[in-house]
């Protein structure tokens, strides 16, 4: 059982309700890219910017198998140990591993450590992001995906 699959509270001892997740199924993904969109809206702080999207859909085989590509928020994560400076940490409310703009140095390490490829970073800010789960309030991706490859659960 991982962390975020724990229902009871080690400070407080109360019971409480597990915690939402992402669930992907690439049968349905028919790599629309509406994910991709809606979550470059959602972290854009103006016009719609495709490179903030912490999403990507992948076509593996034309109109038969794709697949959308999002962080896994690991147990173990890899990006979480590979930074140097502890800018990396688990919300404990919504189970999402989040950057600290403020801590982040911009080494890139974790980008190097992510065995997923969801690590990025942005060279005008010099800082790494990745998905947040829209702050645990139902990810845009899931909310506008067409085909509900993307169920937030």
């Amino acid at each position: 059982m991982g962390a975020r699959d724990r229902v009871m509270d080690r400070v407080t001892g109360s019971v409480q309700p597990p915690q939402k997740r992402l669930y992907v199924t690439p049968d349905k993904c028919t790599a629309c890219r509406t994910c991709e969109l809606a979550c470059a809206f959602r972290h854009s702080r103006s016009a719609v910017q495709p490179q903030a999207s912490r999403i990507t859909a992948h076509v593996i085989v034309p109109d038969k198998h794709n697949v959308p590509l999002v962080c896994l928020q690991c147990d173990d994560a890899a990006c979480v140990a590979g930074c140097p400076v502890g800018a990396l940490a688990r919300n404990a409310e919504t189970g999402a591993i989040e950057v600290t703009a403020a801590k982040c140095v911009g080494c890139r390490q974790c980008v190097a450590a992510c065995p997923f490829g969801q690590m990025r970073f942005d060279d005008r800010k010099l800082l790494a992001f990745k998905c947040d789960l829209c702050g645990g309030d139902n990810p845009s991706c899931a909310a506008f995906c067409p085909t509900l490859a993307l169920a937030w659960r």
